[in-house]
């Protein structure tokens, strides 16, 4: 209910997705107002036809709240549906609303795989070998210490390995250099950690080094991570402006535009948000994707596919046991 676009276009996702061939044994449940979310459903010809429920949720977390907030709310939307996760009632939780009031409210309600220290935000970043580049934290901790790089390259190998199929991940630290000289104190200390996992390290990366597609999982703080993704962001919006102001100029310009207009949309595809949907938050006792506070019809269909890439393929289960295996490895430095 929190949502910048309002429910509808969670609505509309879900029940794009349903109809999504292979997906008819899913079921989803829309969490929130239940009056709203009815009259959503109607208006999209949803008369009982799909499996779809709902849970009455009253209270609501805007995106202006604190987590604080959020967790004393426990009728809203966002404690309503990590609840029914808690309790087995669903296998996965999927949300566009405030960021910050999902992961305290999923923290507190789900709590953290064993041994795993600070959960992350893992977000696909394109690059030119036409896969995805994963980038572990993009914003959930904005302060960390080279344990906490260590298990964002631990979970982020194994949602590589499950999720984007990709066989011994390559992983890399990102730093303003590729020596290993290179980079602030958290960095240094980092480098030393990571290059005795028990997973594929190869080294600093550089910024360039995200989209050239050096590496699978890309790993740094909160803090840069978030910028970088704000920067992604931003980059789909900044060409399809370039490209019309471009193409207004001239006859010769729009006429080249409409014989590149497959490989424009191809490029526009590749930065756009909607296309993976939303970004998962690993290293808890759960399943849950978090959304653009503006996502799409499109873009939440694609979370709930991504949530449900996280049940099918176990992986979870699957960090928690890469976790176990490496405990000892990971000091606090």
């Amino acid at each position: 209910m929190g949502a910048d676009l309002g429910p509808l276009p969670l609505v509309a996702g879900a029940v794009s997705y349903l109809k999504l061939p292979g997906n008819q044994d899913d079921s989803i449940v829309l969490v929130g107002d239940e009056a709203v979310l009815r009259e959503h459903l109607t208006s999209l010809g949803v008369n009982g036809n799909l499996p779809i429920t709902v849970a009455h949720a009253p209270e609501i977390v805007d995106m202006n709240s604190f987590a604080t907030d959020a967790l004393r709310k426990k009728n809203s939307s966002i404690a309503v549906a990590i609840k029914m996760h808690k309790d087995g009632e669903v296998d996965a939780v999927v949300s566009a609303g405030n960021t910050g009031a999902v992961m305290a409210t999923a923290m507190f309600t789900l709590g953290r795989i064993p041994g795993v220290t600070r959960p992350a935000i893992a977000a696909m970043f394109p690059n030119k070998h036409e896969t995805a580049t994963l980038i572990v934290d993009v914003g959930a901790n904005v302060d960390v210490k080279p344990d906490n790089l260590y298990q964002f390259a631990q979970m982020g190998a194994s949602y590589a390995e499950d999720i984007l199929k990709i066989r011994s991940p390559k992983i890399g630290l990102l730093s303003i250099g590729e020596e290993p000289t290179k980079g602030n104190e958290l960095i240094l200390s980092s480098h030393s950690l990571l290059k005795g996992g028990a997973f594929n390290f190869i080294g600093n990366v550089e910024g360039r080094d995200i989209l050239d597609g050096k590496c699978d999982v890309v790993v740094c703080d909160g803090f840069i991570g978030n910028i970088l993704l704000k920067f992604a962001e931003s980059v789909k919006v900044f060409l399809e402006w370039r490209i019309r102001r471009q193409v207004s100029s001239n006859y010769f310009s729009r006429a080249g535009a409409i014989l590149m207009g497959p490989f424009l949309r191809r490029m526009r595809r590749s930065f756009d948000y909607s296309e993976t949907g939303g970004a998962p938050l690993l290293g808890l006792n759960g399943n849950v994707v978090i959304g653009h506070g503006k996502s799409s019809e499109k873009a939440i269909m694609n979370a709930i596919r991504a949530a449900a890439a996280m049940i099918s393929t176990n992986v979870t289960a699957h960090i928690q046991k890469r976790i176990e295996v490496s405990s000892g490895k990971a000091v606090e430095q």
